[in-house]
C-alpha cells in the first residue's frame, strides 16, 4: 500500500479493530457536512479533512503491515494474491507489482490443482492450517517455508492471511524428514540428478520384498527388473516419473508403473509420485523424492473389472456437480470414443446427438433436485464419426447425503439398436426388391396427409402387363427375377422424386409431392413407361413386359390414403382395359365406374346366400349322332337391382375378391343334386361337367367338398367331370398335386378347360392325372377356313391323341365346324349348333328328344 495509493482505498482488513477513533473522528466530520446552510467553503475544508484523516490512517496501517518480519500474504477465496508485506516482496526477490493480482502459485509452483480444498476444511472448522512448502523467489532459486494461514471476512468477502517463516537455516530439517519418512507405511525413495538411489526407506525394501541389508540401489540395476507401463510397455529412462520431475521441475502426481523381475517372473504395480528437491538458493532441482505404494491387488481387481465391463460392455461414471468432476472408466469412455478422458459432464454431453444432449441435462438436473434417477437411451457420434447408442442410469451416490455426487453406468447398446433398426427396415421392406411394402408405403402416405392436409401430392398404381406369362412360361424363380428387375428400372425413373413401394404381387405404388410441380405424376408415369420400352432378358428369353398406370392426386381424388389408392387402382384398370402400355388419371366418371365396381362385390359376395344364382345346362354330343353324352353346368346370376349378369361380367371379379370359393361350392353342389334329379326320374345322364377355379385348388378342402357333395346324393365319382384352367397346371404346387390325387382316387374325371388358350407346359400333361382336353371356342370358330386356327386344332388334338386324353371341343356353331371337327377325330362337341345353355326341364326334354330320333 504505497503512499501514493488512491485516497479512497481501505485500510488492510487485518488491522481494521485498531481504527475506533480515527473512524470516529470522521463519522463526526460527516454529520457535520449534513448540516443545512453550510456554506461551499465550509463544505471544502470539511471535505479536505476527511480525505486526510483517511490518508493517515492508509500510512499507519501500511506501516503496521510492513514491519512484520515474515512474510505474510492475503489471498483471496481461490488464491490469488491481494496484498504482501515487505519482507514478502525482499524474501521472494519480486517487486509488489509481479506478486499481487497473481495466484500463489507464483510464490509456490509445487502446490497440487486442489490445494485450497484441505485449507479450506481446516479454516472452515476454526482452526489455522499449518503446511511446509518450497517456495520460489524471482531468479528461480528456492526456499523452504512453514506457513500458518487463517481466515477472515472484508466486504462480505472470504479472505486468507497467511504467514510464512524461512526454514533455510534449521538445521534439524534432515533428522526430521528421516524420521518421518521412517514412520510411514508408504515407499520413499531419494534419488540425485542422476537417478542414483542414494536413500530408500524401510517401507520400500518391504513393498518390492527387498531382505534388510540388501543394497536397493543394487538390485533395481542389476537389470533383473524391468520398468513397464500400464500397457507392459517397457519405459525409457527419460519416461521415468522421477526423470520427469527433475527435467521439468514439476510434481509428476501419482502414475501406476509395473516392476517385472524377469528371473522370478513376478510383476509388482506401483502407484508412484515424484516430487522434485531444490537446494537453497537454486533454481534447479538436485534430487527427487518418490513416494510409493503397492498396487497390485488394487491393479487386479481393477483388471477383472475393467474385464468384466469390457464383456459386458458397460462402463461406470462419476460426476461431482459441486464441483464439476466427471470421473468415467476405461470401457464407459470407449463406449463414447474418448481417448482422453472427460473432466467435466459438457464434454460427456458434447458427445452426444442436440436433442438427447438437451434430454440428460435436463434429467441430472432433476435428479439433482431430488427427483428420480435417470434411466434412458441416447445417442451419440464418436470423435471418429461412428454413431453409438448408450443406456444412461444413474442415481445420487449413497454416501453423498446433499445430493451432490451422481454415480451410474452407460451401457453400450449400439448393437442392440442396429439390430432394432435392421428389424424395423426389413418389417418396411420388400425382401424381393428392397423397396418399401405394402404397410410401410400406407402409413408414410396417411402421415403425410396428416401433417400436410391441404399440401397436393400424386399417387402412382403400377401393374406390370402380362408378367404372369414368364411367371407361366418359366415359374416363379423367374418371375422374382424379373420383378426385381422392373423394381430397379421403376426406381432409375422416378430417382429421387417419389417414394417407392412394391404394393404386392406384380404391383408398384409411387407417392410425390406436387407442390413445385403439378404435373410431376405424369411426367414419373411417362418416365415409367419409356424405361420399361425394352424388352427384359430372364433365363435367356425375351420378354416385352409393359406398364398400366393409375394416378389419382390428393386432396382432389382422396382425403385418405386407402381412397387416394382406390381411386389410382380404379384408373390403372381403365388404363389395362384401354390397351395397357399408358397411364390414365383419375376422372370422375371413373369414381363412378369405381362405385359399380364396389355395388357388384357387395351384391355378390350376398348372392349364394340370397338364392340369387341358378344353372344352365349345355349337352356335350357325340359329333356323329348327336347322342347326348354328357352335360356342363353354366352359372348365371340374377340380381334385384343389377338384373342378369354374364358370367364374363362377374366370375374375374369373383375370383379376384375370393367369392369364387363360395360360389363354387355352390354350383357343385347344385349340379351334383340336378344330376341326382334327373336319375331319379329316369333320365340317364352319363356325367355332369362343373367348372372350378384355380382358387379352389390353393385350398384344402376341395377334394374334401367333391367326397362329400357326390356322398350326399349318392353319385358314384364317375358321374363327376371338373373342369379347370392351365393356371391350375402351372402353379403345381404340392397341395395341388395332392388334389389331383384325391380326386382321381375318388373317381372324377378331370379335364383342362379352354386348352390352348394359355402358355400350356406339356410336361404337366404327362406328369398329371388328367383325363381330357376342352379345344377353345377361340379356335374352333375360324375352322375351317383360318389356317392358323386349324393348325392349333389339329396340334391340340395330336397332344390328347399321343397321350391318350379325351377330347371335346367347344363353341361348335356351323355344321362345316363339326364336319372338320369329326374328320379330325374330335368325337365330342358342345355349341349352340346342338343347343345353348337349358333349364333343367328344358334339358331334359331335349334329351329325351335326342333318344326319340
Amino acid at each position: 500500500m504505497n503512499a501514493d495509493a488512491p485516497a479512497d482505498r481501505p485500510p488492510p482488513p487485518a488491522f481494521e479493530a485498531a481504527t475506533g477513533s480515527t473512524d470516529a473522528t470522521i463519522a463526526a466530520l460527516r454529520r457535520a457536512l449534513d448540516e443545512p446552510g453550510l456554506s461551499d467553503s465550509l463544505r471544502a475544508t470539511l471535505t479536505d479533512a476527511i480525505d486526510a484523516l483517511r490518508r493517515s490512517d492508509d500510512s499507519l496501517y501500511r506501516a503496521a503491515f510492513d514491519a512484520i518480519p515474515d512474510l505474510v500474504t492475503v489471498l483471496d477465496e481461490v488464491g490469488t494474491v491481494i496484498e504482501i508485506n515487505r519482507e514478502g516482496t525482499r524474501a521472494h526477490r519480486r517487486v509488489r507489482e509481479e506478486i499481487v493480482g497473481q495466484p500463489i502459485h507464483v510464490l509456490n509452483p509445487e502446490l497440487p490443482r486442489e490445494h485450497l480444498a484441505p485449507v479450506w476444511e481446516t479454516l472452515n472448522r476454526g482452526e489455522s492450517y499449518i503446511i511446509e512448502v518450497t517456495n520460489k523467489r524471482g531468479d528461480g532459486t528456492r526456499f523452504p517455508v512453514e506457513v500458518h494461514s487463517a481466515s477472515f471476512e472484508h466486504d462480505g468477502q472470504r479472505r486468507i492471511i497467511a504467514v510464512a517463516r524461512d526454514l533455510s537455516s534449521r538445521a534439524d530439517t534432515e533428522m526430521r524428514f528421516r524420521e518421518l519418512v521412517e514412520s510411514i507405511d508408504r515407499g520413499v525413495i531419494v534419488q540425485d540428478h542422476s537417478l542414483r538411489i542414494i536413500y530408500a526407506n524401510s517401507a520400500a525394501m518391504l513393498l518390492l520384498s527387498l531382505h534388510s541389508g540388501m543394497s536397493i540401489a543394487d538390485e533395481l540395476s542389476s537389470g533383473d527388473w524391468l520398468l513397464v507401463d500400464e500397457r507392459g510397455h517397457e519405459l525409457a529412462t527419460d519416461q521415468y516419473p522421477s526423470q520427469i520431475a527433475l527435467t521439468t521441475g514439476c510434481v509428476v502426481d501419482s502414475t501406476v508403473l509395473g516392476l517385472y523381475h524377469r528371473e522370478r517372473r513376478e510383476l509388482i504395480w506401483l502407484a508412484v509420485t515424484a516430487v522434485p528437491q531444490f537446494p537453497p538458493g537454486g533454481d534447479r532441482p538436485h534430487q527427487v523424492f518418490a513416494l510409493f505404494s503397492n498396487v497390485t491387488a488394487l491393479k487386479r481387481d481393477s483388471a477383472l473389472f475393467d474385464r468384466a465391463q469390457a464383456l459386458a460392455h458397460i462402463g461406470g461414471w462419476e460426476w461431482d456437480a459441486g464441483r464439476d468432476r466427471l470421473y468415467l472408466t476405461f470401457e464407459a469412455a470407449r463406449i463414447i470414443g474418448r481417448e482422453a478422458e472427460p473432466e467435466q459432464i459438457d464434454d460427456l454431453l458434447e458427445c452426444l446427438l442436440p436433442l438427447d444432449r438437451h434430454r440428460l441435462r435436463n434429467a441430472l438436473e432433476r435428479t439433482l433436485a431430488g427427483g428420480r434417477g435417470i434411466d434412458m437411451e441416447l445417442q451419440g457420434m464418436r470423435a471418429d464419426g461412428s454413431g453409438f447408442w448408450v443406456r444412461a442410469i444413474g442415481d445420487a451416490s449413497a454416501a453423498d447425503p446433499v445430493r451432490q455426487v451422481l454415480t451410474g453406468t452407460l451401457q453400450d447398446i449400439t448393437e442392440r439398436k442396429h439390430e432394432e433398426e435392421q428389424l424395423r427396415i426389413q418389417a418396411r421392406s420388400d425382401p424381393l426388391t428392397g423397396l418399401l411394402n405394402r404397410d410401410a408405403v400406407q402409413a408414410e402416405l396417411e402421415r403425410r396427409l396428416d401433417i400436410y392436409p391441404h399440401s397436393p401430392l400424386a399417387v402412382l398404381y403400377i401393374d406390370l402387363d402380362r408378367f404372369k406369362v414368364v411367371n407361366d412360361v418359366l415359374g416363379h424363380a423367374a418371375g422374382d427375377r424379373l420383378l426385381a428387375s422392373a423394381a430397379r428400372r421403376i426406381r432409375l425413373a422416378a430417382g429421387d422424386q417419389a417414394l417407392i413401394a412394391r404394393f404386392g404381387g406384380d404391383e408398384f405404388l409411387l407417392v410425390c409431392s406436387l407442390d413445385d410441380d403439378p404435373l410431376r405424376g405424369e411426367r414419373l408415369a411417362d418416365a415409367i413407361l419409356e424405361i420399361f420400352g425394352d424388352s427384359f432378358r430372364v433365363d435367356g428369353e425375351e420378354f416385352s413386359i409393359t406398364a398400366s398406370i393409375g394416378i389419382a392426386q390428393a386432396p382432389l381424388d382422396g382425403r385418405t390414403a386407402q381412397q387416394l389408392i382406390q381411386s389410382a387402382d380404379v384408373a390403372m384398370y381403365d388404363s389395362k382395359r384401354r390397351g395397357r402400355n399408358s397411364w390414365q388419371a383419375f376422372t370422375p366418371e371413373l369414381a363412378e365406374q369405381q362405385l359399380h365396381r364396389l355395388q357388384l362385390e357387395t351384391h355378390l359376395r350376398r348372392a349364394v346366400h340370397n338364392d340369387e344364382f341358378h344353372l344352365v345346362y349345355q349337352p356335350q354330343v357325340d359329333l356323329s349322332d348327336g347322342r347326348v353324352v354328357a352335360i356342363e353346368a353354366l352359372i348365371r346370376w340374377r340380381n334385384r337391382s343389377l338384373g342378369e349378369m354374364r358370367p364374363d361380367r362377374f366370375i374375374d371379379h369373383a375370383e379376384t375378391t375370393g367369392d369364387i370359393v363360395g360360389i363354387g361350392g355352390w354350383v357343385l353342389h347344385e349340379a351334383c343334386r340336378q344330376l341326382r334329379a334327373w336319375r331319379d326320374e329316369g333320365l340317364q345322364i352319363e356325367r355332369v361337367a362343373v367348372n372350378v377355379s384355380y382358387r379352389q385348388f390353393l385350398g384344402d378342402d376341395l377334394a374334401n367338398n367333391v367326397g362329400a357333395a357326390l356322398a350326399e346324393y349318392g353319385l358314384p365319382g364317375s358321374a363327376l367331370e371338373l373342369e379347370f384352367t392351365e393356371r391350375v397346371l402351372i402353379e403345381d404346387a404340392p397341395d395341388t398335386v395332392r388334389t389331383f390325387t384325391r380326386l382321381r382316387e375318388l373317381g372324377v374325371s378331370l379335364s383342362i378347360d379352354d386348352f390352348g388358350e394359355g402358355y400350356s407346359a406339356l410336361n404337366y400333361l404327362r406328369r398329371l392325372p388328367i383325363h381330357g382336353l376342352k379345344l377353345s371356342q377361340l379356335f374352333v370358330q375360324g375352322v375351317p377356313d383360318n389356317q392358323s386356327d386349324v393348325a392349333v386344332c389339329q396340334a391340340v388334338t395330336g397332344i390328347a391323341r399321343s397321350l391318350g386324353l379325351g377330347m371335346v371341343a367347344e363353341g361348335v356353331e356351323t355344321e362345316r365346324q363339326r364336319v372338320f371337327l369329326r374328320e379330325l377325330g374330335v368325337l365330342i362337341g358342345q355349341g349352340f349348333l346342338f343347343a345353348p345353355g337349358l333349364a333343367p326341364d328344358d334339358l331334359r326334354d331335349y334329351c329325351r328328344a335326342q333318344k326319340r330320333l
